[in-house]
């Protein structure tokens, strides 16, 4: 399958074809549940999404680094040669380490700012700083280099049926949105990694603090207060879902299944913090993998109807996509 898409985009240089594989590899890993929606997009545009989030992957990876004996020199000596790089393969169009080879080549084709990518790796280097966020404002601009940017990047590759900038700002908050969804998901192990992302005044409005989330993930037990300051969090995320909301029309018709879906798969994850009883600090919520598969049944159904009012031919369900057949049309087995 990654053949098929690399020859529907158009890239035929050996080394550029092993590069996209690579963050493919990457994204496929580390992202399933936007693996999963991005199989919903036309082929010749997956190899892009994969170079974005891929090389997104990757500089996370060097950050978060855990059990590796890396220190914190060395991740910030790795992050510094990972931007050199970075800088160099975004002026001379090319580099000899793949992700950025195939970031380079997606940010050429679909001529992407640049300063998003600073801007991303700016927020990179403050993770290996900054351990913990004074105020929601505080955050906001953090995530402004660390997700919306993600957000911004991606528009030149999922195209708009209205002027880019009028959907750039509901692009930046879907960005958002999934970046407070992982956030909250990963409260203990950002916990492990010594960071708390939930914003200091709105854990103290509830009577939490960095401390008696310790506690509570030493012990194993749960606090009323740290329940509270969950939920908040959960209201909050959701008010940047509604604002991310109207910028799916704002898409390529038949790009928007694939960010319909990451809406709604995302928005799933707030949904099994909630049925498990906001319990995030001991353990990781997962969406059941039956749900996942029927919202992406009805991804491809709304993949058929795009691709039929764009005169295309009926795209077959993807072949490393489990989909139920109840939920796949018969025009597409």
């Amino acid at each position: 399958m990654t053949g098929r898409e690399l020859d529907a985009a158009g890239i035929a240089d050996p080394d550029l074809r092993a590069a996209y594989a690579h963050c493919r590899t990457l994204n496929a890993r580390h992202g399933k549940t936007y693996f999963l929606a991005t199989r919903l997009l036309p082929v010749a545009r997956r190899p892009a999404v994969h170079a974005l989030y891929g090389f997104a992957r990757w500089a996370d990876d060097i950050v978060d680094a855990l059990g590796t004996g890396d220190t914190p020199g060395d991740r910030a000596r790795r992050l510094a040669l990972l931007r050199a790089r970075l800088e160099r393969g975004l002026r001379e169009g090319h580099s000899t380490e793949p992700v950025v080879h195939a970031l380079a080549d997606t940010a050429r084709r679909h001529a992407i700012d640049h300063q998003h990518f600073t801007d991303f790796m700016a927020a990179m280097r403050s993770d290996l700083e900054v351990t913990d966020y004074a105020s929601y404002a505080d955050l906001r601009a953090y995530m402004h280099g660390s997700a919306a940017v993600i957000g911004l990047q991606m528009l030149p590759v999922l195209g708009t049926v209205v002027p880019r900038d009028q959907a750039a700002p509901h692009a930046a908050a879907l960005g958002v949105a999934f970046q407070l969804t992982n956030f909250l998901r990963d409260v203990g192990e950002d916990l492990d990694r010594g960071r708390v992302y939930l914003p200091a005044d709105l854990l103290a409005a509830h009577g939490a603090d960095r401390e008696l989330l310790l506690w509570s993930r030493r012990t194993g037990r749960a606090d009323r207060r740290i329940t509270a300051a969950l939920r908040a969090a959960e209201d909050l995320t959701r008010g940047v879902y509604r604002e991310a909301a109207p910028g799916i029309a704002m898409l390529d018709p038949v790009a928007r299944p694939c960010i319909r879906t990451a809406f709604v798969l995302y928005g799933g994850i707030l949904d099994a913090i909630a049925e498990d009883g906001y319990a995030v600090v001991h353990r990781r919520a997962v969406v059941p993998l039956r749900r996942r598969l029927t919202v992406a049944g009805d991804g491809l159904v709304r993949v058929l109807r795009a691709r039929v009012a764009a005169g295309a031919a009926a795209p077959r369900p993807p072949a490393d996509v489990a989909v139920p057949a109840a939920v796949v049309p018969e025009e597409t087995r």
